[in-house]
């Protein structure tokens, strides 16, 4: 057993676990490497996670190891860690949104960034995927905030406002589109099923939510009837996009996979009614297993990117209100994504407005299973 420091965060409606690289890289040899030491200290193998600190679901079972970057231009790289629930595994392929917010104010308080006077930008490179990320943070008069009044769909809880904005998105689209297609069409069991699939934020695969008999408006539970054929989907699309290959198992992190449908009438999971005239994209989202009770920031990064492909399932489902927005209808409610699009059409950023707390800065007694 030993014992490490972390620092738990919320970043939107995701919890993380943070970790300073200086804190964990001196037991990563002995305890058998990363994987093994993330498991363990978040329980995994058991579906509460009752032995660890993890949350017992997919946005409360993430952690990332912060480092001060040495690369010119960037403050801090980070490797993030989708860390399994039910098996003691942990995906290294993508990115979370909602934790590079977090990431943000915790570069800050921690001291790894030089605070501003009025607005401190923290520049972040994800190393899973390459990503670059900012995050802005109002620190006037060199106050670093630990707490606010910002709310984000899907939690009532409160926080810092911090505005994460993704950059170096695909600059042309054969970078955005893995396939060269704007539409692709996968046949399960005689049925055939559209989607756009796009690299941008995350590797994404947005099918039309027609083709499964729903609008894409639908509360979870609905989504849950069709899990089977949607993790199929993923599959199908991972080999499409040259994700994986058909003798690699099989991962539940990448694509991102989800229904998408036109704007109409229909009610959060809290109960408030959400007019079609208020939103431009009905969205609905897998995290891992089960659907995503709102939407992962990089999901909604890829959805504003399909949105730019004439042709593509979202573009032909999106009712833009008007340039420069698009506000994505999630089972949480109404998500607003500030968008910025070059004179050919193409994505240069997309910024996202989220809530951020720092929860508990806390000694994890870590026992790693012998090894054998």
């Amino acid at each position: 057993m030993f014992t490490l420091r972390g620092t738990w965060m919320r970043g939107g409606t995701s919890k993380c676990w943070l970790f300073n690289a200086v804190d964990i890289d001196p037991y990563i040899g002995d305890a058998g490497g990363l994987d093994n030491i993330l498991t363990s200290a978040f329980g995994s193998g058991d579906p509460r996670q009752l032995d660890g600190v993890g949350g017992g679901s997919s946005t409360t079972s993430k952690a990332a190891i912060v480092r001060r970057s040495t690369a010119p231009g960037i403050d801090v790289d980070y490797l993030f860690a989708q860390v399994a629930v039910d098996n003691r595994t942990v995906e290294w392929g993508s990115n979370c949104g909602n934790c590079a917010t977090a990431i943000g104010l915790y570069a800050l308080q921690a001291g790894l960034v030089a605070v501003d006077d009025r607005v401190t930008v923290v520049r972040m490179r994800n190393q899973n995927t390459g990503a670059v990320l900012s995050a802005e943070i109002a620190t006037p008069g060199g106050h670093v905030p630990t707490d606010g009044d910002a709310t984000v769909p899907g939690t009532t809880a409160r926080g810092v406002p911090v505005g994460l904005t993704f950059t170096d998105l695909a600059t042309d689209r054969v970078s955005l589109l893995p396939t060269g297609q704007p539409v692709d069409e996968i046949t399960l069991c005689d049925r055939s099923f559209r989607g756009t699939f796009v690299t941008a934020g995350a590797p994404a695969a947005l099918y039309d939510a027609s083709d499964l008999g729903l609008t894409g408006a639908e509360p979870n539970d609905a989504l849950s009837e069709h899990l089977s054929t949607l993790f199929a989907l993923r599959r199908q699309a991972a080999l499409r996009m040259g994700l994986s290959t058909p003798d690699e198992p099989i991962t539940h992190a990448i694509p991102k996979v989800g229904i998408v449908g036109p704007p109409r009438d229909y009610r959060s999971s809290d109960g408030a009614l959400i007019g079609a005239s208020d939103y431009d994209i009905s969205v609905r989202m897998l995290s891992m297993m089960a659907p995503h009770p709102a939407i992962g920031l990089t999901s909604a990064v890829a959805v504003a990117a399909a949105a730019t492909v004439s042709g593509g399932v979202v573009a032909a489902n999106a009712r833009i209100g008007w340039p420069g927005s698009l506000r994505i209808g999630t089972a949480a409610g109404i998500l607003d994504v500030d968008v910025a699009i070059d004179s050919h059409g193409l994505l240069q950023s997309v910024t996202l407005h989220r809530a951020v707390r720092r929860i508990a800065t806390a000694e994890l007694f870590v026992a790693v299973p012998v090894l054998t």
